[in-house]
């Protein structure tokens, strides 16, 4: 695949799960990833389950494409190998609590002075100013207060988190949005050197016509289960068999589900008319499609429905989905080994440029991994980096053991 970020150099501060995320995209479209982790554990996500022969699956599903260089931050060899790292280096991710950064001695002037070209990437909690600025911020937990949760759930008076981490995982695209935007600005005489996105404003963002909703009307949307909030029918439906999702989006899609179901009077009920009026009687529409659907199995339906052009498909778990027919075409499972000769199966990122794929080529790196590859990169001889290293400053080899980084420097995104 064409690498248009082939040149770009990204020291990788971030941890857990949204910076992570973000130079993960950065490196399937060729950007150097080099993750600098404490010595003190690494990355925490290291440490989080499910875990695979001694690896957690957690920090691998978000690593590809990098290498990992492991320092002793807070003493003056750390900072120093840190220091020369980011003045070689096009852009610098973190999502350390507010703070943390000075606290390494990266202040801003400290970065500007380093390398006035850097473009600084940053994934806070709450953002830049206001009462929770300096809060750590968690997934679940801002689920709860961008209204997310609000409307997730099997109905009114429930709330409930969505199954992935979608605000860490957004916010990552986000961030990487950000980064690839203000590079292309540089070269159009716009230049920033600093982008930055928050949990709550990208949760916030997710939230479409349900916050426009509440925004104009001052209505708070409930959950709405299954069902699309405000289409109908458009939702999950009970076959013979097991239940499939139906999307009909528009009036021709109505009548074409009408005639597949054996259904045609329902196009003329003046129930149903209208979009609007099929969604004030919900109840009784489903009730009617379900009646239909339940005389065949959910195999056959989907067929047939799809056949229609309407769009329709079956409720998979994740080793259903991951074994569809669908995703072998796409190649979206590659296959991987770690340095220990361990294999690593892996979702490949999202885009294709030209048709062609993004790839994994490297797996997710072990603590150190290529630590001593970059300090020589850097200049250092190997009796400088074994001296290093008994001297505790630096880690080499791809150790797993270690502590977990001290809760007070974790950033936004678990």
């Amino acid at each position: 695949m064409i690498k248009p970020l082939n040149g770009i150099t990204v020291i990788d501060l971030s941890r857990a799960l949204a910076g992570p995320y973000c130079t993960a995209l950065l490196a399937d479209m060729g950007a150097r990833i080099i993750k600098v982790e404490s010595i003190n554990g690494g990355d925490t996500a290291r440490q989080w389950p499910p875990f695979h022969n001694g690896h957690s699956l957690y920090f691998d599903s978000v690593n590809r494409n990098k290498v990992s260089v492991c320092l002793d931050f807070y003493s003056a060899e750390g900072r120093d190998i840190l220091s020369t790292l980011i003045a070689g280096a096009d852009v610098l991710v973190e999502n350390f609590k507010p703070g943390t950064l000075e606290k390494m001695g990266l202040t801003a002037s400290r970065l500007e002075e380093l390398n006035p070209e850097l473009v600084v990437g940053s994934v806070t909690g709450f953002g830049n100013t206001g009462p929770l600025k300096d809060d750590a911020g968690l997934d679940q937990v801002i689920q709860g207060m961008s209204g997310l949760m609000s409307v997730t759930g099997p109905g009114p008076g429930t709330s409930y988190r969505v199954g992935v981490p979608i605000v860490d995982i957004t916010s990552g695209m986000v961030c990487a949005f950000g980064i690839v935007a203000t590079l292309l600005g540089v070269r159009k005489g716009e230049r920033a050197s600093r982008v930055s996105t928050s949990l709550l404003e990208t949760a916030l963002n997710l939230s479409a016509f349900q916050g426009q909703k509440a925004l104009s009307l001052g209505e708070a949307p409930a959950p709405q289960g299954n069902n699309h909030p405000v289409i109908a029918p458009y939702g999950m439906f009970a076959t013979a068999t097991e239940s499939i999702n139906i999307a009909v989006g528009s009036d021709k899609q109505w009548k074409a589900f009408c005639t597949v179901l054996g259904i045609p009077s329902a196009v003329e009920d003046p129930r149903f008319i209208t979009g609007a009026d099929r969604s004030a009687n919900r109840s009784v529409l489903t009730e009617l499609i379900e009646s239909s659907l339940a005389t065949k199995p959910s195999a056959d339906w989907v067929s047939l429905i799809s056949q229609a052009g309407i769009p329709c498909g079956p409720i998979y778990n994740y080793p259903q989905a991951l074994a569809s027919e669908q995703v072998a075409a796409l190649g979206l499972v590659q296959q991987s080994r770690r340095r220990d000769g361990s294999e690593l199966p892996l979702l490949r990122g999202p885009l294709s440029l030209d048709g062609e794929a993004s790839e994994i080529h490297s797996p997710p790196p072990l603590l150190g991994e290529h630590t001593a590859e970059i300090l020589q990169e850097l200049g250092m001889t190997h009796d400088d980096v074994t001296r290093l290293e008994r001297e505790g400053r630096v880690r080499c080899g791809g150790a797993l053991d270690g502590a977990v980084l001290d809760a007070a420097t974790m950033g936004a995104g678990r």
